[in-house]
């Protein structure tokens, strides 16, 4: 059928040159009403000569060039204006930034007080650890180390309460009491830059020392207790410290018997040397090294092979990449620039005495089990085109610990929780700046007072290789099971061993170990 212009009377408007090509169906026409007249197609009554227009065929319409239609039907009503007028992102205030993006609170730079700025950010990144300090209430000196646990925790609560950036005096002063290192000021009388995870250390071992253990309540939640004078642990034993087990023999006396000792830590340490691409060898290569003291079956220095092994894993690890070595030459502690890659997921299995490597084989097993459900849930949603859900679902997961080992890790997998860099060419210079995770992909990157969102690709960025920031603290937290996942048919209750028939063959459908 061929195609004409044709008018169409609506009210008291004319639509004159409408084209309609008749090869198409009338409902294709109608739409082009519908966009000249803001009349939906549904509400729409086309008539000619008596005769109204259906949405699937042309019927008695006879049209020619010049045919008058006419059309009936109420345009839709214009959407309303919004009560509350239209911001948009370029006219915002940092402020209304940071609500709008829920970017959590930075910290003003007080004279080359970045490195304590970027080791708070990481540290808040322990969500257990913000929960003790709130519950800390020791009456204490109002300067000097045990004054630091009240400082950061109202430093916390501050940055808790405003999005704005916020200043960190009183943290900053009874930092400077309780360590005068951290107060030196150079021949200018500024303060001079000082080393972050010698910040790090000294504020763990403070709160170390000043943090009470906790204990399961009977509601399932962590409640504080007191120290134990068996034990005499707290907080940060509990969730930050682990333990190595030692072994050290003689190389030159055979006969020596072997000594057996323990070793208690709250980081462990990446020694970078030529042969070091990446942080795991790192680890590695410090389990066994050759050290030199006086053998007392030979009466004088000889050379020993101490070897350890992981006998307890923390909830929570910090690891140190050692970047910095003192120069003599030059009096400053440099830089080692090399690129040394850290993942965003550890398993430190390996590492671990048989002992322990067989306490952590259950919880592993179930999440090989959940992650292999995992993906065969995605398989299937993709097979039939169903889409995954970008809202985060509030999911319970299994305690991490041993359950006779409060704040340990039971699996030996970790995730990366927030890592802290170095941006220059010596400890006492150069800027530090602090990233830690948001949610999946998403991280923030707290340069001091300015905080801003990125990606975790930019945050694989930052293992060295060059002037860039580069890693010299991580921080990784456990890895979560959600609550049941992985749990095996032959772990299901022992009255479902009698099911029928038809149920045991489901029951094979189970995932099983490929490897």
């Amino acid at each position: 059928m061929p195609t004409f212009k044709v008018n169409v009377k609506w009210g008291k408007q004319k639509f004159e040159d409408v084209e309609v090509d008749t090869d198409e169906p009338p409902i294709v026409f109608k739409g082009q009403l519908f966009a000249l007249s803001g009349v939906p197609p549904d509400r729409q009554k086309v008539m000619m000569k008596g005769a109204a227009l259906k949405d699937d065929e042309w019927g008695k319409f006879k049209l020619k060039d010049k045919a008058m239609l006419l059309m009936m039907g109420s345009a839709d009503e214009l959407p309303a204006a919004p009560v509350v007028a239209t911001q948009f992102v370029e006219d915002m205030t940092d402020a209304q930034l940071a609500s709008a993006y829920a970017i959590p609170a930075g910290m003003v730079n007080l004279g080359n007080t970045c490195y304590m700025n970027a080791t708070v950010q990481c540290l808040r990144t322990i969500p257990e650890l913000q929960d003790a300090l709130q519950r800390f209430d020791k009456p204490g000196a109002m300067m000097g180390p045990s004054a630091l646990p009240s400082a950061l925790r109202n430093t916390y609560q501050h940055m808790d309460a405003s999005p704005d950036g916020f200043r960190p005096a009183q943290l900053l002063q009874t930092l400077h009491a309780s360590f005068p290192q951290f107060s030196e000021r150079g021949e200018n009388g500024m303060l001079c830059q000082q080393d972050a995870n010698e910040c790090w250390t000294q504020l763990v071992r403070t709160l170390q020392e000043h943090l009470e253990p906790v204990s399961v309540g009977s509601d399932g939640q962590l409640v504080q207790t007191s120290r134990g004078s068996a034990s005499n642990m707290g907080f940060v034993d509990q969730f930050l410290g682990g333990r190595l087990k030692c072994s050290m023999k003689c190389e030159e006396a055979p006969e020596e018997v072997e000594t057996v000792s323990e070793e208690r830590f709250l980081q462990l340490s990446c020694f970078i040397s030529k042969d070091v691409k990446y942080l795991h060898t790192g680890l590695q290569s410090r389990l066994q090294e050759h050290i030199t003291k006086t053998s007392p079956t030979l009466e004088r220095d000889a050379v020993y092979v101490k070897t350890a092994l992981i006998d307890r894993l923390p909830g929570y690890l910090s690891v140190q990449m050692v970047r910095f070595f003192f120069k003599e030459k030059d009096n400053i502690n440099a830089k080692i620039l090399k690129d040394v890659k850290f993942q965003l997921s550890l398993d430190l299995f390996d590492m671990c005495t048989r002992e322990l490597q067989q306490k952590l084989t259950p919880v592993r097993e179930r999440m090989r089990l959940h992650e292999e459900a995992e993906m065969e849930k995605s398989k299937a949603a993709t097979i039939h085109g169903h889409k995954s859900m970008d809202a985060q679902e509030v999911v319970e997961h299994e305690p991490y610990w041993f359950e006779d080992d409060l704040g340990s890790n039971n699996s030996g997998f970790y995730e990366l929780k927030a890592v802290l860099t170095h941006q220059g060419r010596s400890s006492s210079s150069g800027h530090y700046v602090g990233w830690a995770k948001r949610s999946g992909s998403h991280w923030f990157k707290f340069d001091d007072a300015s905080v801003s969102s990125v990606h975790e690709d930019d945050v694989l960025k930052l293992s060295g290789g060059g002037d860039w920031h580069a890693a010299y603290v991580l921080v990784y937290g456990p890895r979560r099971l959600p609550k049941g996942a992985g749990l095996k048919v032959a772990e299901a209750p022992k009255e479902e061993a009698s099911a029928p028939p038809d149920s045991a063959d489901k029951s094979e459908a189970t995932p099983m170990d490929t490897q």
